[in-house]
């Protein structure tokens, strides 16, 4: 059965307190540890998995967490120009998906890994990076390679069925909302299976029951596709 992607209006901001843990809990305690201060030193940190593991979800989870404590922060993925020098203020690297660097942006991210952790001055800074595959599988130059698996490398997991039911379960409840097993059923085989997908659908079915005075259910999700 083909699966729908959902595109009907803003997404959620990505954070670490939204991001349901599940096998991936020691990935998270450990970001949160970094976000809050309480490591020793700035030793590199990488996470792989599959698409839909959440890499992306903790990447930005952790650049809101540090911009929100007022700090300033280098972001590095796929979709960056190749061409942003190193800032003395970031107090930290953020690089996703960097199995999909071209060879400008992988210049560029070991450059920035090289500066944040042997800076010209200040203390080193932290690098966080993410991408599909394990460091030593990585199609990358030798260099950025070897870094990015020079410090703590965590696998991340990607949720099951009933570990996303209980997600959206979770998530109802605390808007007061009752979903059904059939409704459930529905959204994991006809939507985009990410729980990022899965909680802006989530968000546009409470704005719109809201709006209808209607409960959810299948034909209200249909009535909101039509209507949208």
């Amino acid at each position: 059965m083909k699966q729908m992607a959902l595109d009907i209006g803003l997404q959620t901001a990505p954070s670490l307190d939204s991001f349901f843990a599940g096998p991936n809990a020691a990935a998270l305690q450990h970001l949160k540890l970094w976000t809050a201060g309480q490591m020793p030193s700035p030793v590199p940190t990488y996470l792989w998995g599959e698409s839909g593991s959440g890499k992306t979800h903790l990447l930005k989870g952790v650049y809101a967490a540090l911009k929100d404590q007022g700090f300033s922060v280098g972001w590095l993925d796929a979709s960056t120009e190749a061409h942003l020098s190193f800032d003395a203020s970031w107090v930290a690297v953020l690089m996703d998906d960097v199995h999909l660097f071209n060879l400008e942006q992988q210049a560029m991210g070991f450059n920035w890994f090289v500066n944040a952790l042997t800076p010209k001055s200040g203390q080193p800074r932290w690098v966080l990076a993410a991408g599909t595959l394990p460091p030593a599988d990585l199609k990358l130059r030798d260099d950025l390679r070897s870094r990015l698996g020079w410090g703590h490398v965590y696998a991340l997991q990607v949720l099951s069925d009933n570990e996303r039911r209980a997600v959206l379960r979770q998530e109802a409840d605390s808007r007061g909302l009752f979903l059904s097993d059939e409704v459930m059923s529905y959204m994991l085989t006809r939507f985009s299976r990410d729980l990022s997908s899965l909680m802006t659908l989530l968000n546009h079915l409470d704005q719109f029951a809201l709006q209808t005075q209607r409960a959810i259910t299948i034909p209200l999700i249909k009535s909101m596709l039509e209507s949208t």
